[in-house]
């Protein structure tokens, strides 16, 4: 174990390929934003990389069934049990004649099973805090993680601390690889703050007023990268953002107070180191997710055309940077006080805003509920006594998050009928 989860100046001593030869990894959510450009990144790789397993939720089995033939997998993994015969097929329709298609497993443990199977490096790009239990099993079993799942670190931070060897986390997501990148230009301790990046989402810049009626296609609409809807969501309510406050004060051991949001819409900018000397370092690149992803899974080399460039020469740019307006949105705040309670209180936070978002998303909750509502919860919560955390005390409590969630949800919506009736 180590404080520092992801020190950039550390190198995990687990097991290397051999000389010459690809590295093995797995890849976790792989019909996922994450996973479909990992797959991209590694087909353009293939003297880098090799695929053994993939895994995803089960809504994209044809997709899939193709990903595993296109990368010669082993196994392939489906955490809807209802959705294996489906796969097997689409398995069959993509394998020809004479080829053998991979072992298939299904179930919600067969993430997990795949983490813990032999490979070097494991991409967790799951979604949710269901990444948590596969993100341990690839700790345990000695290798390398890279880490897009944030929220198995922010449910499981002291968990995840314990298994963790040093060098053994390289993170994914764009704003950590980019701390993980700026951090190497000094030790930590000459680093005096933490600045992590945020395009504002597509609501940059409206009054807490003004948000009350966003509709879902609306909060669906980011201006500047794709992703899955539950990510979008929390972006356009910058809850993304009080995550990934978390995941660098968990990754990077910095306090709270020395890790400060400055809206950047841009996103060229993925965030930005201050030492101690006066000077800031600051990672930058076109909003692709292919460059931090190929950095985790290549790490401590870097994968040449990984992904797109600047064209400094040949076209002006300008970047601009503002405060985060925490009155219109709050969650980085709350976030914040969530990771200094600790215990199960992040997952009680996280757990309560996807049974939010859900209900936002269902018409049952209005835009500027999600967040009041995840308030609520963590104020109903308290604070966590003792300091032991295990699996079964972050389960238990995201079941009352969500049970609790889904409650005052309904109450909101029964107390907004009552108003126009």
């Amino acid at each position: 174990m180590t404080d520092s989860l992801a020190d950039p100046h550390l190198r995990y001593s687990g097991t290397a390929p051999e000389a010459g030869a690809p590295r093995d990894i797995v890849i976790l959510g792989s019909t996922g934003s994450i996973g479909t450009q990992a797959v991209d990144v590694v087909l353009k790789n293939p003297d880098r990389f090799r695929v053994t397993a993939l895994s995803a939720a089960g809504g994209r089995v044809e997709l899939l069934a193709e990903q595993a033939h296109q990368l010669g997998v082993r196994t392939v993994a489906v955490a809807r049990e209802d959705k294996a015969r489906e796969l097997k097929e689409a398995l069959r329709t993509a394998y020809g004649p004479g080829e053998r298609p991979p072992e298939v497993l299904a179930g919600s443990e067969a993430a997990t099973e795949l983490a813990a199977s032999p490979c070097h490096t494991v991409l967790n790009g799951i979604t949710g805090s269901i990444g948590l239990a596969p993100t341990l099993a690839a700790l345990q079993a000695g290798h390398v993680l890279a880490l897009a799942n944030k929220e198995s670190l922010i449910v499981g931070g002291p968990l995840v601390r314990e298994l963790a060897a040093p060098g053994q986390i390289v993170p994914v997501d764009s704003e950590h690889s980019a701390l993980f990148q700026a951090l190497m230009g000094g030790t930590r301790a000459e680093v005096r703050k933490l600045l992590v990046t945020a395009s504002g989402g597509p609501f940059r810049g409206r009054t807490r007023a003004e948000l009350a009626g966003v509709t879902p296609k609306e909060a669906l609409a980011h201006p500047t990268w794709e992703m899955g809807p539950v990510i979008t969501i929390n972006s356009a309510t910058l809850v993304n953002k009080g995550l990934e406050v978390i995941e660098a004060h968990l990754l990077y051991d910095i306090p709270f107070d020395r890790i400060e949001v400055v809206v950047h819409p841009q996103s060229a900018v993925h965030s930005m180191v201050e030492f101690t000397d006066g000077s800031t370092l600051a990672q930058c690149g076109p909003p692709d997710m292919r460059l931090p992803i190929a950095l985790g899974i290549g790490w401590p080399e870097r994968v040449p055309d990984a992904g797109p460039v600047f064209s400094w020469t040949q076209q002006a740019m300008s970047w601009d940077f503002y405060p985060l307006d925490e009155e219109a949105f709050p969650s980085v705040p709350l976030a914040c006080h969530v990771g200094a309670l600790g215990g199960t209180a992040p997952a009680v936070f996280n757990a309560a805003n996807e049974e939010c978002v859900e209900a936002f998303m269902a018409g049952r909750l209005p835009f500027t509920g999600i967040v009041d509502t995840v308030a609520a919860v963590v104020g109903e919560h308290g604070t966590p006594e003792g300091t032991g955390l295990t699996l079964s005390d972050v389960l238990d409590a995201e079941t009352w998050a969500r049970e609790r969630a889904r409650e005052l949800a309904a109450l909101s919506t029964e107390a907004a009928a009552e108003a126009r009736a």
